[in-house]
């Protein structure tokens, strides 16, 4: 599934990296604990987290995860835009909490 579909699915709000619309989604990995992110999710995977800071856009070049998506209506903090810009890593964000976004993504995984 591409990246664009689940933005269009749960009404994402796409704040940086558009051009990761494209990317191929592989699964999905809910986790607020970068230690966790880095030791288990896997290449492709859309991370669903509240974490804000800079420290996520590593995890995701890192990882080489297809994107991020910040619950809760978090705002992100400017220096976190900017960088994931440089980094071309596509950040969307949502009113849904992680365990309502979860669930959403996994009915269209199923």
């Amino acid at each position: 599934m591409k990246l664009e579909n689940i933005v269009d699915e749960l009404s994402l709000d796409v704040k940086t990296c558009m051009e990761g619309l494209g990317n191929e989604v592989t699964g999905v990995y809910v986790s607020d604990l970068l230690s966790d992110v880095m030791a288990n999710s896997k290449d492709g995977n859309i991370w669903i987290t509240l974490q804000i800071h800079l420290n996520i856009v590593a995890v995701a070049g890192l990882k080489n995860l297809a994107g991020i998506i910040i619950v809760g209506s978090r705002q992100l903090q400017e220096e976190t835009l900017k960088k994931a810009e440089a980094e071309k890593v596509t950040i969307m964000t949502t009113p849904l909490q992680a365990f309502e976004a979860a669930g959403r993504l996994y009915q269209l995984f199923k």
